[in-house]
């Protein structure tokens, strides 16, 4: 894909892995309850598979309070410094995230930010996924148009919807929760689909 010049990532499920901090968040919210785990798990991955945001959902169905996302229990995919690396070498790599404050420094921590030549996260630039006002600043910061880049993420809702409507070449990656989610329109329809990071080398 020669005619493209940037790659934007999303960060949660996409080059992070949340499993950890979902399983805390869960552990957190029913702490002192009489709600087992699998009756929460069940009725939040239930909602995933319904397009929704499951773990919020099931909160709010268990009239339970939403606990503090534990950040620091997310880890890297193990083949994300490979292809962040591969791929740094073909295009430059940005990233558009709605993220927590302190993005650039886990990025850092995870040592991956080498590869990244433009951080646009919700915490810092006051507009969040799936507004288009953060895709139009992250291509606008990156002087790149919307036909000349790439969105890859796990959500459709946050990212491939808006990024196809501004006319980004879109590529949903299957990993975290949102992999059940169903394609609910043409707006969610990416135009390409794998089911991890090392996917990538085979289409980019």
């Amino acid at each position: 894909m020669t005619n493209y010049k940037w790659i934007f990532f999303d960060i949660g499920s996409t080059l992070i892995n949340e499993e950890k901090a979902y399983q805390d968040r869960i552990e957190q919210a029913i702490a002192g309850t009489n709600i087992t785990h699998d009756a929460f798990y069940q009725r939040m991955l239930l909602s995933f598979k319904e397009g929704k945001k499951g773990d919020l959902i099931a909160l709010q169905e268990f009239g339970l309070e939403r606990p503090k996302w534990n950040s620091e229990l997310e880890t890297l995919y193990p083949d994300t410094k490979t292809v962040l690396e591969i791929l740094h070498n073909r295009y430059k790599i940005g990233i558009i995230a709605n993220q927590l404050s302190g993005l650039e420094e886990r990025l850092e921590k995870f040592a991956i930010r080498q590869w990244i030549d433009l951080i646009i996260s919700s915490a810092d630039c006051g507009f969040s996924k799936p507004s288009s006002k953060i895709f139009q600043l992250a291509l606008q910061q990156a002087s790149c148009s919307a036909s000349s880049a790439i969105m890859l993420g796990d959500r459709l809702d946050n990212d491939i919807a808006p990024a196809k409507t501004l006319g980004m070449k879109t590529i949903w990656i299957k990993q975290g929760f949102s992999a059940y989610s169903p394609i609910q329109a043409p707006s969610e329809e990416p135009d390409f689909t794998v089911n991890s990071l090392s996917d990538l080398l085979k289409i980019l």
